[in-house]
């Protein structure tokens, strides 16, 4: 069974041009993908198989298919918060205390299980490919990629930076400055398989942020990530003294919240398909709310009412 995994229509300034520039210049498909679409796919040019080596005409529809790929988890049922959905992404809010993908501690129940079953209704045939991973007990806003060209293409958006992820926090303590950079690295801790650590010898992490409201003991902090370390925000927080509420493993207490208050609040890319502008903010759960409300005065709730 083949998948459609891209199909474009050759414009005047592809005139000339071959199959193969076009896809790889334009479109960003990888020699690895071609040669799977040309082994085990195929490639064709209005309706009629070829070689990447034709040239095009103004007009041309090229559709470029490869074998659709099973994917060994087991569909669960489950209620998917959708914000967006189109043949390359889906953009789902994931609520907190959902694990994303199957692990030795969690083998189901994760939102990889529902999005399988999501695909299976609808007689789709993917793997699941998350393109932007939130820890168990963040909430907020998720990329999963449907193909693996999309999935190419989210990942060179990332290396270039073009991917933007704004977090928002709630932190122990409150801050002296108003914005700023965290560029610190973080690796694994000695005597932990879970936890990291700022250390000398670990991967660079850069975060940056900014202060919206100090309130009686806690701040709130709006984050944009630059690297995406494993806990990278929890970690740096917590080196700076200003733990995540809720987030006992770096040094916040649960006496308020039952989780970190962290929330994947906003996503802004260019779409690698159409190019188009995009850009997706989900509002802060209930139990983070509360912090909000309890711990912040009218201003913080007027900008979370204009920013969400």
């Amino acid at each position: 069974m083949l998948e459609e995994l891209l199909r474009i229509k050759a414009e005047k300034r592809h005139a000339g041009m071959t199959i193969r520039d076009v896809l790889q210049r334009d479109y960003g498909v990888s020699r690895r993908l071609l040669v799977r679409a040309k082994y085990q796919g195929e490639i064709s040019r209005n309706g009629i198989p070829v070689y990447v080596t034709e040239q095009l005409e103004a007009g041309d529809v090229v559709r470029v298919l490869v074998p659709a790929e099973e994917e060994m988890l087991a569909p669960e049922p489950m209620d998917l918060a959708i914000r967006h959905e189109d043949e390359d992404i889906l953009v789902i809010a994931k609520p907190a205390g959902l694990v994303v993908h199957p692990t030795g501690n969690h083998t189901g129940h994760t939102l990889a299980n529902g999005v399988a079953y999501y695909w299976q209704q609808r007689g789709e045939q993917r793997r699941f490919r998350p393109v932007n991973r939130l820890d168990k007990d963040t909430s907020g806003l998720m990329i999963v990629a449907k193909n693996q060209w999309a999935h190419e293409q989210f990942s060179r958006l990332q290396k270039e930076g073009e991917l933007h992820r704004f977090y928002l926090a709630i932190t122990e303590g409150v801050w002296d400055e108003t914005e700023g950079v965290i560029d610190e690295p973080i690796g694994l801790r000695d005597d932990s398989i879970i936890a990291r650590e700022v250390r000398p010898d670990g991967q660079r992490a850069v975060t940056h942020f900014a202060v919206r409201e100090r309130g009686r003991g806690m701040t709130l902090v709006e984050l944009k990530l630059e690297t995406g370390r494993t806990h990278q925000i929890r970690v740096h927080l917590s080196h700076r003294g200003c733990p995540l509420a809720g987030d006992d493993l770096y040094g916040g207490g649960r006496t308020w919240i039952g989780r970190q208050a962290l929330h994947a609040a906003r996503l802004r890319f260019v779409h690698p398909r159409t190019g188009e502008q995009l850009e997706w903010r989900e509002p802060l759960p209930d139990d983070m709310m509360r912090l909000v409300r309890q711990f912040f005065p009218a201003g913080a709730q007027a900008y979370l009412g204009e920013s969400l």
